[in-house]
């Protein structure tokens, strides 16, 4: 085999985000074909060969890669409506429309969503999609092709819904699809597109949508699924006042106790929000290994609450962070989430001790991997994981007076990523991406939520 090529950046500062939160105010990070290779102080080792690029990232520092736990793409289109609502009302609001959606309104949201996200250093990402009206054409491909475009590590949680109005559930009758339809579905999206490959693209997890909107047997029978199939379980979890008293009133108990009695707590689960957790909860997810995609900008945007984070990272739970879907999170960007989750956790019961700098940046970057089975993989800059790199840009106006990066990084302004590498194949170059024309991303986008809006408005 030929030897793999070589990138050698240096000159910058360097946060790796590994077990022991190594940090070089001056180092280097090699990449060698779509692994790292090597990280360390000072200038890179000399007679290194096959050299193709080197990269002065003085003014820079480099990080892993950001990696969203949970998202909803299709949302892209539908920004900015009802912007003052709780959870529920908000779904009941918006779920008419969005049951209109189609296979071009769904790639054109997906490309825009994961645009945002890649332009802010986001290297991997997941969309949880659950919406299939009957005849709107191959939605998971859809989604997949978008992101193989851009370019990103992605996951897809293929969602499902079978608990309409008339089941005492919040979708519209006509925007679920049957239990034996939504398994079938599931599976064949499985088996088309998982890789469980070392240097995977795409993934795949199994992912009914949420309590309210999902029967028993789709839970129990969705864990069964994924076990079978050997991939990941996604839900949403205790995100409100609501649901829990929707859970109380319709099966006895709370949305923690539910799901596990459903199969849906373990190691290869995880679970969106969980703002509404007390100690016993805490308690079963630690117990289990069950993972949290923590979305602060979408709770509070929904008036959901605070979740508590540092009580879940003191009891050992996987948390990493998410933008959640852009009609609850209208900017559509990870790396802002860094600065929220430091913020509004701090605003809980912890005050200034909830969380500090280095801590947001873990749960945007090795918490993230770990939420999605990853962690062996990405989420660190260490030897012999997959070249997952961002280097943000910090020597302009915006941060040039903060001595120190990573603080800078996650209080600061939202910073410029300088370049962007996934699999060691370089996605964004100065704040722009590679692969995909952003404007016309953004005719495209306008020109679906139009046509939506349109639809919506018909019917």
């Amino acid at each position: 085999m030929a030897a793999a090529q070589r990138i050698v950046i240096e000159n910058g500062a360097i946060a790796t985000v590994d077990a022991d939160d190594t940090e070089y105010a001056s180092g280097y990070v090699v990449i060698a074909g779509h692994r790292i290779e090597a990280v360390g102080a000072g200038r890179a080792p000399e007679g290194l060969t096959d050299v193709v690029r080197r990269i002065d990232a003085a003014g820079h520092l480099v990080t892993p890669g950001l990696v969203n736990t949970h998202h909803h793409f299709y949302q892209w289109i539908t920004r900015g409506l009802a912007t003052d609502h709780h959870l529920f009302d908000w779904l009941v609001a918006l779920y008419p429309t969005w049951a209109r959606i189609d296979e071009p309104m769904v790639y054109a949201a997906a490309q825009g969503s994961l645009a945002m996200m890649a332009r802010g250093g986001v290297t991997t990402a997941m969309d949880h999609h659950y919406v299939f009206p009957r005849g709107s054409g191959d939605l998971s491909g859809a989604i997949i092709r978008a992101a193989r475009e851009t370019g990103v590590r992605f996951t897809l949680a293929r969602g499902s819904m079978d608990r309409s109005r008339k089941d005492g559930g919040l979708p519209p009758d006509f925007a679920v699809e049957t239990l034996e339809d939504a398994l079938a579905a599931t599976e064949e999206t499985v088996r088309r597109h998982h890789d469980a490959s070392f240097d995977a693209m795409t993934q795949v997890a199994v992912a009914p949508c949420s309590p309210f909107s999902v029967s028993t047997e789709l839970l129990k029978q969705g864990a069964e699924l994924a076990r079978r199939l050997g991939v990941r379980l996604h839900t949403h979890g205790s995100e409100t006042a609501e649901e829990e008293k929707f859970c109380h009133e319709l099966f006895g108990m709370g949305p923690t106790d539910y799901f596990e009695s459903t199969g849906w707590l373990g190691d290869d689960v995880w679970m969106a929000h969980c703002v509404h957790m007390n100690d016993s909860d805490i308690a079963a997810f630690a117990r289990t290994g069950t993972g949290v995609a923590h979305c602060p900008s979408s709770n509070a945007r929904l008036a959901a609450g605070i979740a508590r984070v540092p009580d879940l990272l003191a009891a050992g739970v996987p948390v990493g962070l998410g933008v959640d879907g852009t009609a609850s999170n209208e900017s559509g960007e990870l790396h802002t989430e860094l600065r929220n989750a430091l913020l509004i956790n701090r605003l809980g019961a912890h005050r200034e001790a909830a969380l500090n700098a280095r801590q947001a940046l873990r749960l945007g970057t090795y918490g993230g991997a770990r939420v999605l089975g990853r962690a062996d993989q990405i989420g660190s800059l260490e030897p012999g994981k997959l070249a997952d790199v961002v280097l943000w840009k910090m020597d302009t106006l915006a941060h040039a007076s903060i001595a120190d990066p990573v603080t800078a990084l996650v209080l600061g302004a939202a910073a410029p990523v300088t370049a962007s590498f996934v699999n060691g194949r370089q996605i964004v170059a100065n704040g722009r991406l590679l692969h995909v024309d952003e404007d016309a991303v953004a005719r495209s986008t306008r020109k679906q939520a139009q046509r939506l809006a349109r639809l919506a408005h018909q019917n």
